[in-house]
């Protein structure tokens, strides 16, 4: 590990002993080869278990008949992914390939973790678009030192997601401010139905934070959460929704993070704030909701909350020229046109935001049209390395204060002092 490798948070030591004692470890010496996980013949993908695409598995299928290997393909939550995966870079056994939530590829690119795509970019990126096709945010990214790391598979923003009947018959139009949003929730909590259903899972407090103005580090100052009187603000608007408003259920703690979406096709919510990855189990679990779709809210400013996964390949993968291989079949504009067909999902090339399938899909148009407004909000804790910490607190405070009310302020202050120490 380099001198720059990023502190594991307590947590994830802990994840990594319970990981680490069930996978086997393989002794390691200076000098020794790069070590894999799969036996030869066998290319290992780890992946989250939501993006187990037909249009991927399309992809998989031309990749083992090309490279005569056959793809394990792992599907993990977010959480145990990443347990997993601190433990095979503890191990030495490493998978070929990962897909990553975004913001992982930094970090492990300082801890010395991921392996560096630049000789790959520079021989095939013009052939392939990359990165000329790509949204610059993406690219930014995954990138450190001014060499890629990582390759973005889908890029994603969060907005506002609605049951057209349900406005329409409490009379009330599609918010575009804060204000609008709590007087339409408070209409539309009656009769078991709430207004909005809040996720549980953190990340879903940038869009508010965005919104409201909030830089969240800031490395020439030292200062995370600025202004803070605005910070808090944001943070205890949501937390009002559920425990002084009541138009929102206390949200579950836990790693799912489809607890709004579900509450939604059950018609038991009439807003939610999500991102195209919703869209498709909405329309299959609940047909007859006229789902409407609505472009980010406007507080300080209208903006919302970049998201979206990429790929990167572990620095010890053994065999990084399929690696790369797979990265070019899996990108291509072909296959992300497929993907979204299918699942509704948005994707990272300038050039699918044109196409006119996107154009013409009332919903999927909203989210691509918002795409420019989207904030990276980890990008400069990523560059300290520290993102894991960052990421562990955040969620502390998050929970703290949306689920077990506590005043967001103080909360909030005690999370800054603790980020502001080991952030520097």
């Amino acid at each position: 590990m380099s001198s720059h490798s990023s502190p594991i948070s307590r947590r994830d030591l802990l994840r990594l002993a319970g990981a680490a004692a069930a996978v086997p470890v393989l002794s390691s010496c200076a000098g020794a080869p790069a070590a894999q996980s799969a036996a030869p013949g066998t290319f290992t993908v780890y992946w989250n278990a939501g993006h187990d695409y037909q249009a991927y598995r399309a992809v998989i299928a031309e990749f083992e008949q090309a490279n005569k290997v056959k793809v394990n393909l792992q599907k993990y939550q977010w959480p145990d992914l990443r347990t997993r995966l601190l433990a095979d870079f503890a191990s030495g056994t490493v998978p070929d390939l990962v897909e990553e939530p975004g913001g992982w590829v930094q970090e492990f690119a300082i801890s010395g973790n991921a392996r560096s795509l630049q000789d790959y970019v520079d021989r095939d990126g013009a052939a392939m678009g990359f990165p000329s096709d790509w949204q610059p945010v993406t690219v930014e990214r995954n990138s450190y030192q001014d060499k890629v790391y990582g390759v973005q598979l889908h890029l994603t923003c969060n907005t506002l997601v609605y049951n057209k009947a349900m406005l329409r018959e409490a009379g009330v139009e599609p918010p575009t401010t804060w204000e609008e949003f709590l007087a339409a929730a408070k209409k539309l909590t009656k009769d078991g139905v709430y207004g909005v259903a809040l996720n549980q899972d953190y990340t879903y407090v940038w869009p508010w934070m965005v919104q409201a103005g909030v830089t969240p580090y800031d490395p020439a100052t030292g200062k995370v959460m600025t202004p803070t009187a605005d910070a808090a603000a944001a943070l205890q608007f949501q937390a009002d929704l559920i425990h002084k408003h009541k138009v929102a259920p206390v949200p579950v703690s836990g790693t799912d993070y489809s607890g709004p979406q579900k509450l939604f096709s059950a018609k038991r919510a009439a807003m939610i704030f999500t991102g195209p990855w919703d869209l498709d189990p909405i329309r299959k679990t609940s047909p007859d909701i006229e789902l409407g779709v609505a472009p980010p809210l406007k507080h300080k400013v209208q903006a919302t909350q970049a998201a979206g996964v990429s790929m990167f390949v572990p620095a010890k993968a053994a065999r990084p020229d399929l690696s790369w291989d797979f990265i070019k079949r899996i990108t291509t504009l072909e296959v992300e046109q497929a993907a979204t067909k299918e699942t509704g999902m948005l994707m990272p090339r300038a050039s699918w935001a044109k196409l006119p399938e996107v154009q013409s899909n009332e919903a999927i148009k909203v989210f691509a049209d918002a795409l420019p407004d989207a904030k990276d909000s980890s990008q400069q804790v990523r560059l300290t390395g520290q993102l894991g910490k960052w990421e562990e607190q955040l969620k502390v405070v998050y929970q703290q204060v949306l689920i077990q009310n506590q005043p967001a302020a103080a909360a909030l202050g005690t999370f800054s002092q603790a980020a502001e120490g080991f952030l520097r």
